[in-house]
């Protein structure tokens, strides 16, 4: 080849690979972590969500090898929409953040998703469970991952109540989150049979759960539905054993996690069916990923921090595949390619945001089962996804044409 051809070939090379790389705006992606570093649902989220962040940027480029850099921000949003808000406008707007992520608290969620379309970017929601994020609050920028009221709502609630519990009572937290699990999982009582003969809702965060315990107690329930979560969850179970209710009647923890079972014991919580979207025990795979998880954190994972890992992995692999941030290309690739890795089998992120895939009926261990450290559920039933998120018939997200 004659040096004037070679020379033009080898500037055409590396002029696409130049236009290749500033597809991606700095050449740079940006992912912020706004969790609850400090608060209620610090074990639940928290540190571990940026664990688990961290872990999915390194597994990608180790993996992956990309052109463009991918960097983490975190920070602690209190649990409260306005500090949620203002730090997501302060990450996108100074920072050029490209995603906020995690989000757990509805109200939190709710807040960042509002700044997200507003500013044209991606919002990965893993901790917030209320339904309304796929329903009246929905939009086109954000993806809810792990979970949400009406999964745990329907695996929890149906077993329970098949298993003879008919008469609900529920003690519900009093913000966006309690109402739609209360909702929910009332919706399936009624629907399996059941009833509900009262509720009442407490202050969120909450200490003192003595007097909505006797409430409950004196409903003539058989069952107290804790349409709660977190240290609210934890501390309402550690008083209804001390006010002996438990001897009377059954708790069921609508929105349990495994942290939550550590730190009240087998010897509490045995029996007690919960619904989650991960278990680190389930196949080798998630063991293996949950090992690696383990020996940086020091605890087995929650669902929240496993699908934080699984949706920043995702977004990260859209945003190679379409060789570019920007928010509505990336948004495409992620709803066209399926969720396939330890957390999700087929999993797919549906018109509303919604990302569908099989949730677990779980059951607590009695101590004398449980063999090793964390070994604390049976798994009782594999739901499906077509179950066990609510049906795009029953949106109310505006994006969904009916």
């Amino acid at each position: 080849m004659k040096l004037k051809p070679l020379m033009q070939a080898m500037g055409l090379a590396l002029a696409t690979v130049a236009a290749a790389q500033a597809q991606v705006s700095d050449g740079v992606v940006k992912i912020g972590v706004l969790t609850d570093l400090s608060g209620l649902y610090s074990d639940v989220a928290g540190q571990g969500t940026v664990v688990a962040t961290q872990m999915a940027i390194d597994d990608f480029i180790a993996k992956e090898k990309p052109s463009f850099k991918v960097e983490m921000v975190s920070a602690d949003h209190q649990n409260k929409g306005d500090i949620a808000a203002n730090k997501a406008r302060e990450w996108i707007e100074r920072d050029k953040v490209d995603t906020v992520t995690e989000l757990v608290t509805t109200s939190a969620a709710l807040a960042v998703m509002k700044i997200a379309k507003e500013k044209n970017r991606i919002a990965l929601v893993s901790g917030a469970a209320s339904t309304r994020i796929t329903n009246e609050d929905c939009n086109d920028v954000t993806v809810h991952w792990t979970y949400d009221t009406y999964a745990v709502a329907n695996g929890t609630a149906k077993a329970v109540v098949k298993q003879g519990g008919k008469k609900w009572f529920f003690l519900t937290a009093d913000y966006a989150f309690g109402h739609s699990l209360e909702k929910d999982a009332g919706d399936v009582v009624k629907a399996n049979g059941g009833e509900v003969v009262g509720s009442v809702r407490h202050p969120f965060p909450g200490s003192d759960f003595s007097s909505f315990l006797l409430k409950a107690q004196s409903s003539g329930a058989q069952i107290i539905g804790l349409a709660n979560a977190g240290g609210d969850t934890i501390n309402s179970i550690k008083q209804a054993a001390e006010f002996g209710i438990t001897e009377k009647q059954s708790l069921a923890g609508l929105l349990m996690f495994i942290t939550d079972v550590h730190s009240l014991g087998l010897k509490t919580t045995q029996n007690m069916y919960l619904t989650e979207g991960f278990y680190w025990d389930l196949n080798d795979e998630t063991r293996a990923w949950s090992k690696r998880f383990f020996e940086k954190h020091k605890r087995m994972p929650t669902m929240v921090q496993a699908g934080q890992y699984s949706s920043v992995m995702h977004y990260l692999k859209a945003v190679k595949a379409a060789n570019t941030d920007d928010t509505t290309k990336v948004m495409a690739q992620m709803k066209k390619t399926p969720v396939n890795d330890f957390f999700a089998k087929n999993g797919t992120i549906r018109g509303d945001g919604r990302m569908v895939h099989d949730m677990y009926l779980l059951q607590v261990k009695k101590p004398a089962e449980s063999k090793t450290p964390w070994d604390y559920y049976h798994v009782r039933a594999l739901i499906p996804a077509a179950e066990a998120f609510q049906p795009l018939s029953a949106s109310k997200c505006a994006l969904i044409k009916k």
